[in-house]
């Protein structure tokens, strides 16, 4: 974290953190708490917003920490405030139900607009779709005594090994999304995890909530953005909130699994909720990134179009799997068919043929015996430089890439900066590798990860070409 950040939010952690007096009462304790924190939070998301795009002229995923943050009325009683993570505000006479709530750096704000847009009733639901932290970790900052936490069953177990992984996992997405913090929020309300759901639901249940005439349904939807995926569905008004079920864009190539890690996901679950959704027809979809969709046929055509391109995936990797075809031939060989063809901004298609295969057969490929075993094959770069000869390598990596060849240039420029990491001409060239497949990825299929995966090996070469560190 920046130090001018850092010191500020000590600063305001005091004011927040400290009793006012022995007289003020809690729920005034906690609105100066809440101030507080969106001071910290407005600081943080200005300090982000002006990080490192990625050095491609495009934000990527910056783009999501520039979103401002806002009100505005979507139905008749449905409120929604945007940022990184949108929140949700269903609206009854009795009370309102919040559906996921943001980052917790950005939820008081959006506490604070939501509830001057429709005061004097009271919270009466917090929903969070699933345990990322852009969906669950303004939660915090919602709750107080009373209100109902409301989580699909799998919902603690899926944040504990979060929380337990979050040294591991934060600087993975760091290095993706560089507009993070450089540590986790260390202030409780802040920080990540510690949620207790005091209502769950688990497939094949539903999850009725009956308020002030407004029936809500949380419906057990997993598979996409891992086991413990909650959705809700509006009967009446045929609006169904989708928190990250589709992924940040919809209709799109879903994160079968995501490249950053995680729990493996479950394909034909998520099939399955795909069906489960399809069933219900809505007329608009709120995601909890980006805008809403309205149109029942176009939104029914798009969820098909999506069930059936995982389906025709899962299925052409089996049959490859049941044929003895390799991982890696199946990752070049399978393809959408044109009726099936979408954007493949945030999922991959070749990904996916990846992470299903693994699924089913986990990670011994059977490829070769040093699998079952400690020692990388990088741990032989050095020597294999050495027989080669770091200019022979150096020079077929460029062939390589004259040729269009940038995968197997990398391997073969990875031996050689392995073996001499200050080789000028060996960074040079693993950098115009890299750059050649960032060109290549913004000009097809502009997938966000695979951008911001070449983009943070960019600037590490860079950092190398610099004499800097890492």
């Amino acid at each position: 974290m920046p130090d001018v950040l850092r010191r500020s939010t000590a600063i305001l952690t005091a004011l927040c953190l400290a009793p006012v007096t022995l007289a003020c009462s809690e729920e005034a304790q906690r609105d100066i708490e809440r101030a507080a924190l969106e001071k910290v939070g407005d600081l943080a998301t200005e300090r982000m917003a002006g990080g490192d795009s990625g050095g491609d002229g495009k934000n990527h995923s910056r783009d999501f920490i520039n979103i401002p943050i806002e009100v505005r009325q979507i139905a008749d009683n449905v409120w929604q405030a945007r940022g990184v993570g949108n929140t949700q505000m269903v609206v009854t006479s009795e009370g309102l139900v919040i559906y996921d709530t943001g980052l917790s750096i950005q939820a008081a704000k959006q506490r604070r607009l939501l509830l001057e847009a429709v005061p004097d009733l009271p919270v009466t639901h917090v929903i969070v779709s699933h345990s990322h932290a852009d969906h669950a970790s303004g939660a915090k900052i919602w709750l107080e005594p009373g209100i109902e936490l409301v989580a699909h069953q799998e919902f603690e177990e899926e944040q504990r090994y979060l929380k337990e992984l979050e040294p591991f996992y934060y600087g993975r997405n760091r290095m993706l999304f560089p507009f993070m913090p450089e540590e986790p929020p260390d202030i409780e309300i802040l920080a990540y995890g510690g949620l207790v759901p005091t209502m769950t639901v688990d497939q094949p249940d539903i999850l009725t909530i009956e308020q002030g005439g407004t029936v809500m349904e949380v419906l057990a939807t997993p598979g996409a953005e891992g086991a413990d995926n909650v959705t809700l569905w509006l009967p009446k008004e045929k609006i169904f909130f989708s928190g990250d079920f589709f992924g940040p864009n919809f209709p799109q190539f879903p994160n079968v699994f995501t490249m950053r890690g995680e729990k493996v996901r479950k394909p034909i679950e998520y099939i399955q909720s795909l069906d489960q959704v399809i069933a219900l027809e809505p007329e608009m979809i709120v995601p909890s990134h980006q805008d809403p969709i309205v149109g029942k046929e176009k939104i029914k055509a798009d969820l098909i179009k999506m069930r059936d391109a995982v389906q025709y995936v899962h299925d052409r990797t089996i049959e490859g799997m049941n044929a003895g075809e390799t991982v890696y031939e199946l990752m070049e060989e399978i393809k959408l068919p044109p009726e099936l063809e979408m954007t493949q901004i945030h999922g991959r298609v070749s990904w996916a043929v990846k992470s299903i295969w693994e699924y089913y057969a986990t990670w011994f490929h059977w490829d070769t015996t040093t699998e079952l075993y400690h020692v990388p094959r990088s741990a032989l770069f050095p020597e294999i430089a050495e027989l080669a000869g770091l200019e022979s390598l150096t020079a077929a990596g460029e062939a390589h890439i004259t040729a269009g060849r940038n995968i197997e240039a990398i391997h073969l420029l990875e031996i050689a900066t392995t073996a001499a990491p200050d080789d000028v001409r060996a960074q040079t060239a693993l950098r115009q590798a890299h750059l050649n497949l960032r060109d290549a990825a913004i000009a097809t299929t502009n997938n966000t990860y695979e951008i911001d995966w070449l983009s943070l090996r960019i600037r590490q070469i860079d950092a190398i070409l610099a004499g800097e560190d890492g």
